[in-house]
């Protein structure tokens, strides 16, 4: 049998031993100040005198040349009890209310309220937003809804006037 090439590896040969970085993911790096052929000789990729020559200079992360800096600009992070104290509001779930009114203006006794008869209707024009039928106004009429969700007074309400609900899986 004929010895594995150097770059090889024989199956049975793997393990933290044979580990490599993949190549090109690791740079040597860069010495400044090595002469003039180096590229980075002299002045070492500073440039010539100003504030960015200099020892200390600003050129941290965030710094903005004087003008407030993006961090200080935002609003503050105050509590979890105010909307403001989550600025990109990770956790909030968005829906789109349609009441009980709605539905008594819009629809007949007996009618099948679905999504797209809402859309059809002006009702939850939002693309993508889930419905959630809520309790404000009266409802007298039997009709059978579907919705993502409902308030308990809503679905109470539905129920009492001979309707039904049926909750939507998006």
């Amino acid at each position: 049998m004929t010895p594995p090439k150097p770059n090889e590896t024989d199956p049975q040969d793997i393990g933290l031993h044979t580990l490599k970085p993949a190549p090109g993911s690791r740079k040597t790096r860069k010495r400044v100040g090595r002469g003039h052929g180096s590229g980075t000789g002299k002045t070492s990729g500073r440039g010539h005198k100003g504030a960015g020559a200099r020892s200390g200079s600003k050129s941290r992360p965030g710094f903005e040349g004087g003008q407030m800096p993006i961090h200080m600009r935002m609003r503050k992070l105050r509590g979890p009890h105010m909307k403001k104290s989550m600025p990109f509001e990770p956790f909030r779930t968005h829906t789109q209310a349609v009441n009980l009114q709605d539905l008594e203006r819009r629809f007949d006794k007996g009618d099948d309220v679905t999504i797209e008869a809402m859309k059809a209707k002006g009702l939850a024009t939002r693309k993508d937003v889930q419905i959630k039928v809520l309790a404000k106004g009266a409802i007298s009429k039997p009709l059978t809804v579907h919705a993502h969700r409902f308030s308990a007074s809503a679905r109470d309400a539905i129920e009492a006037a001979g309707g039904t609900c049926h909750t939507v899986a998006d």
